[in-house]
């Protein structure tokens, strides 16, 4: 194409990738002539990195890409970048891939290329395959069909860059008139079957159906509208010429020859020009050709042009924003199995404590607790099923492979939400995904939400007194992270609702604290600010949740990871779907969260700032009398009242939790607890 900004390959056939797999010549081909957006680095967040658009060409040794950049300001600077060779990768996104074990290794056989990316070559500029989330079967033999998307780089370099004339850089509309010129401009030189020869398929396709269908004319009476044609026949002839012309774009309908028969008016190399010329000065096809109907009395011309189609090529779903899906289930750890436990040692006891010596002086034994819990799997699955009357009926898409889609969107969602903040089903209900919550053992999923605070540290703040401002969730979520020991930099989940009450901040001046997210995100000394949309509706008074994903794990045995299967019911005339996970997930590092939750408005804060005594030779503990506290024996839950307690047996341990009394509310549960043990006789 003379007129492309540049061509490359933007897949290679037989090319192998760095992780084994290999593009055959076959699964791209049937996007010969395809028109597909052109992205800067797969950018597909901000519409400002579509740089303009892509054509493929479906060759034997691949797919080959013509480049044209829009005249944005993205797009000219690519367009230079291009030009000067500082960039002269392509790569591309695809999905709907399908695979297959060939000669003992993974082909990929057919995909579908959702747009073609320029891209910095990197480190590696050879070909290698960018999977995102694949699910992979235990069949080697079996052809998968793998929904999700691919980034698929060739590593080659561009082979056509067009280049303007070296004496007129700078100037763009002679550049564009350089280019265009011979297709757009009707003189004396050119003539319109020149201007047609130049068309691509698709723009000779709208001709031969807009200019064709919008020329016809009904007669009545045998009178026809235009005074230099006449009707005889499928041809049209011109007065005062012997010879019969024929209109190249006049596929003339069979009808009855007199009364009521249809003919097509005849188009001169002068009306074209005319429908061309109004074409270019005013940018519309259908404008132009209007304005040549009306002319020679076509009227209600809209009719000839073609129905409403929709823009998208699948049903769009009306569902939940599920972008924070993705972010929880990709930062969780996986691990190939399911059954996990975790131990974890008290070190943060007094006795655990390294100590200082002087010599001749007996040395003493350290000990520290030693507590340990177990997390084994639960099954989690979706079902749908179709009438095949409607499968076949359904043609204007792929229904099956749309209802696949939404099977494991659905169930990604689930996950996420059980991971999160639970299912939010009652505990009686057999749908429930399983969470053993606190328990020490237990099937499914533990929620970081209800798990328990060994792991999870609950901050709690009033927001709904007259004094309250959301001020304090960032003050108390500060203060509280001197409990957070979990890896690195967190992410704070929240509701949308919460998140822009906390953007809405002001001063005493009106002056907004935080601009935007990332400086609130700052603020919060987080990573990220999340939006959860579930957490609207399931967990009422959970504020946000601040965590690592890192610090969860996700396990699954082989034969475990999500599974889709179909079977057909000869009985019914339906197909039935399942999709399904066997997996376990809890959180593997202790105080690895912070959660984040609202108190009744009439609550007071109280803090449990006295701490129990304890004498370690009698076994003595002295319980302290502080309104709005409560002491309780942590083993058997018995209220302790205030004063000296009996003596506990020599090597014992008595746990002593605080509870805030009726009415009131502590500001987390991290400095609640004590244990007390006495000296071994």
């Amino acid at each position: 194409m003379e007129d492309a900004d540049f061509g490359g390959f933007a897949t290679k056939a037989g090319l192998k990738c760095t992780d084994g797999r290999t593009i055959t010549a076959e699964a791209f081909k049937h996007m010969d002539k395809a028109k597909v957006p052109l992205v800067w680095q797969h950018g597909h967040s901000d519409p400002s990195n579509v740089l303009g658009h892509a054509i493929l060409e479906a060759r034997p040794d691949g797919m080959y890409a013509w480049g044209f950049f829009n005249k944005t300001k993205q797009g000219k600077n690519a367009r230079d970048l291009v030009q000067h060779k500082d960039i002269d990768r392509l790569s591309i996104w695809a999905n709907q891939l399908v695979e297959q074990m060939i000669a003992g290794g993974k082909a990929v056989l057919h995909g579908v290329i959702r747009e073609v990316s320029i891209v910095l070559a990197g480190a590696n500029p050879g070909a290698r395959i960018d999977y995102v989330r694949l699910q992979h079967g235990d069949n080697p033999d079996d052809v998968e069909v793998l929904s999700d998307e691919a980034i698929i780089h060739s590593g080659l370099n561009l082979d056509h860059v067009w280049t303007p004339p070296a004496d007129d850089d700078d100037d763009e509309e002679e550049v564009k008139k350089t280019k265009t010129s011979e297709i757009t401009h009707i003189d004396g030189s050119t003539t319109v079957a020149q201007i047609y020869n130049g068309m691509s398929d698709v723009e000779k396709n709208v001709v031969h159906y807009v200019v064709g269908k919008a020329i016809e004319l009904t007669t009545q009476g045998g009178t026809v509208a235009q005074s230099d044609t006449a009707t005889e026949g499928d041809l049209a002839h011109q007065e005062g010429k012997d010879e019969v012309t024929h209109n190249v774009f006049d596929q003339t309908d069979a009808g009855t020859e007199g009364k009521g028969s249809k003919v097509r008016h005849h188009v001169s190399e002068a009306d074209m020009k005319s429908i061309v010329e109004s074409w270019k000065k005013g940018g519309s096809f259908k404008h132009a050709v209007e304005e040549y109907a009306v002319a020679h009395g076509i009227t209600d011309i809209d009719v000839l042009f073609p129905d409403a189609r929709t823009i998208a090529d699948r049903p769009e779903f009306d569902k939940r924003r599920t972008e924070w899906v993705a972010g929880v289930l990709g930062g969780a750890r996986k691990s190939p199995f399911s059954r996990i436990k975790t131990i974890t040692a008290d070190l943060t006891q007094e006795a655990a404590r390294a100590k200082g010596y002087i010599k001749g002086n007996y040395k003493k034994e350290e000990w520290f607790g030693v507590t340990a819990r177990v997390t084994t799997p639960t099954t989690v699955y979706k079902k749908q099923r179709l009438d095949r009357d409607d499968i076949v009926d359904i043609t204007d898409f792929d229904v099956v492979a749309w209802l696949k889609m939404e099977m494991r969107l659905m169930l990604e969602e689930e996950l996420a939400r059980a991971i999160l903040i639970g299912d939010g089903r009652d505990p009686g209900d057999d749908d429930k995904i399983k969470d053993p919550a606190g328990a020490a053992e237990g099937a499914g999923i533990r929620s970081i939400v209800n798990d328990h605070e060994l792991f999870v540290t609950s901050v709690y703040v009033n927001l709904g007194d007259a004094s309250s401002s959301y001020t304090e969730v960032i003050e108390e979520v500060l203060r509280a992270r001197k409990f957070y020991k979990g890896t690195g930099s967190p992410t704070f989940y929240t509701t949308d609702a919460v998140a822009t009450e906390m953007l809405l901040l002001k001063d005493s001046g009106g002056r907004r604290f935080y601009n935007n997210m990332a400086e609130l995100a700052s603020a919060l000394r987080v990573n990220d600010i999340v939006i959860v949309e579930v957490m609207e509706d399931v967990a009422t008074d959970i504020v946000g949740i601040l965590v690592n994903m890192a610090d969860y794990n996700i396990g699954a045995d082989r034969g475990g990871e999500v599974n889709l299967f179909d079977d057909f019911d000869l009985d019914y005339n339906q197909y039935k779907y399942l999709i399904e996970t066997r997996i376990s997930g809890a959180l593997t590092k202790i105080k690895s969260a912070l959660v984040v939750r609202t108190t009744t408005s009439t609550n007071v804060l109280v803090h449990p700032v006295t701490s129990p005594t304890f004498n370690t030779a009698t076994g003595v503990a002295t319980i302290p009398a502080q309104t709005g506290v409560v002491y309780k024996n942590g083993d058997t839950n018995a209220t302790l009242t205030a004063g000296a307690q009996s003596a506990i047996a020599a090597g014992a341990t008595l746990n002593v939790i605080a509870v805030p009394a009726s009415g009131y509310y502590f500001k987390t549960n991290a400095e609640d607890q004590w244990s007390f043990t006495r000296d071994a006789a």
